[in-house]
Formats: structure tokens, C-alpha cells, sequence
């Protein structure tokens, strides 16, 4: 099925408020694509970007965010590799991350010249990830078909905090979904709503299986819906 198809069934399935984006690294400078020219103030910034446009991000348009940096996997030049290390020595300091924590927060690897965004419906390559802004109700549908709520040996998908964009080298490490609560520079470098959680799929999982599945678990849930809505009515007291 191709991008199209799956961002439409995503949206229309999900009811999703913004449409889903897609991320592609890239070792190559695509000359087909616009470019990025000024510096973003996070990479989680070009995310919103993302929603109305395909684009070309290099390394170098990245380099305010020292922590997206580090995530995306970038190789820093010794300033930002400087304001990396003081903006992690101010979280700790401030008690933001632990000391311990800094060094198991992941990064993509591999060299890469910079990240292809846009719209998943116009996307121009293979994603590596497609990022979906949800609903607690709506995150669950979608990791319920995806198998990551099952009670089986398997723990179910992460849930991570701070911050926001290593969930996205996770999904890649370990081509599962994985959920961002959302850290505060996200929230404010995005202006996305409080309601809404980060998702984020690797590319691997974007076919017509996880659809079908996901329409499966749309149409269990109206049924149970329908279940618990004759159950409530049942005892008035509680429907104030």
C-alpha cells in the first residue's frame, strides 16, 4: 500500500487532528527537495514544519538543539558538542535528568548529511518513521493493534518522558512503536496541546497488515463501547 494510502487510513481510522509525518536519513543532499536554510530552533520544531511540507533538514540546521542533535545522531562540531555538555549539566544540576541518565539516552546511528521531512501522504521516499500526534484514547487503539498492549511475555510499548526525540532512535533500534509523554522543550518548541502524545512507528511497521488490524481494533472498540454504555446505563446513580 503506499504512503497515501496509509496516512488517509491512519487519519480517517484514528480521527486524527494533524495529519501523520515522516522522517527519512539521508547521507546524500537531495537536490529534488527545498532546503531548510535557517536554523530551527529543535529538531522536534521541524516536526510542525513537517505537517504542511516535504523538506530537506541538514545536520548543520539542527545544531540549536544540542539534546535533538545528539538523538538524531549527528556528528557536533566541538561548540555544540560544548553547549551539549553545559545544557545536560544544567538539567542534572537542576534536577531534570538524573547523572546517570545522559549516558543511555539513544541516538540514530550512522552518518548521515541530514533528515527528509514531510507529510507521509507526500512522502518522496522510503520513511525510516512516521510520527503521529494522539490522543491517550487514540494512542491506545493504535498500539492495541499493534500488539504492544497484549498481557504476553513481552513488555508492552515504552512510554518515555524526557526527552521527546529519543523515542524516535528507539523505534528505530528496536522496530517497535514507542510513545513520548512529551518533555517540556517539545511542548514548547512545538506548541502542540497538552491532550496530545508523541507515537512513532518505524517505517518497517507501515503496511497493509498494521491497517487491517488497526480497522479490526477500531470496529472491537465501538463494539465495546456499545457494551459499557448499556452496563453504565444500567446504574443511574453513577451517570450524574
Amino acid at each position: 500500500m503506499s504512503v497515501i494510502g496509509i496516512s488517509e487510513a491512519l487519519q480517517s481510522t484514528l480521527n486524527l487532528d494533524s495529519p501523520p509525518i515522516a522522517l527519512a536519513f539521508v547521507q546524500e543532499v537531495p537536490t529534488s527537495l527545498p532546503l531548510v536554510s535557517q536554523p530551527a530552533p529543535s529538531a522536534c520544531s521541524l516536526w510542525r514544519r513537517a505537517e504542511r511540507e516535504v523538506f530537506f533538514a541538514p545536520a548543520e540546521a539542527h545544531f540549536n538543539c544540542p539534546i535533538g542533535s545528539m538523538t538524531m545522531g549527528f556528528e557536533m562540531p566541538a561548540e555544540v558538542e560544548g553547549k551539549l555538555m553545559e545544557l545536560v549539566t544544567t538539567m542534572v544540576d537542576q534536577k531534570y535528568l538524573d547523572e546517570d541518565e545522559p549516558k543511555h539516552i539513544p541516538s540514530v546511528p550512522g552518518k548521515k548529511s541530514g533528515i527528509v521531512y514531510g507529510p507521509l501522504d507526500q512522502f518522496p521516499l522510503a520513511p525510516d518513521l512516521a510520527l503521529v500526534w494522539a490522543s491517550p484514547a487514540q494512542a491506545m487503539i493504535l498500539e492495541e493493534a499493534l500488539g504492544e498492549t497484549q498481557w504476553n511475555d513481552v513488555p508492552g510499548v515504552p512510554a518515555l518522558g524526557r526527552p521527546a526525540c529519543a523515542a524516535l532512535p528507539l523505534a528505530l533500534q528496536e522496530s517497535r512503536s514507542t510513545i513520548s509523554l512529551g518533555c517540556m522543550g517539545m511542548r514548547t518548541l512545538t506548541g502542540v496541546d497538552d491532550s496530545r502524545l508523541l507515537v512513532v512507528l518505524p517505517g518497517s511497521l507501515l503496511d497493509e497488515e498494521m491497517l487491517n488490524s488497526l480497522e479490526n481494533t477500531r470496529s472491537a472498540n465501538r463494539h465495546m463501547f456499545s457494551f459499557y454504555q448499556e452496563h453504565k446505563a444500567l446504574f443511574p446513580v453513577f451517570n450524574g
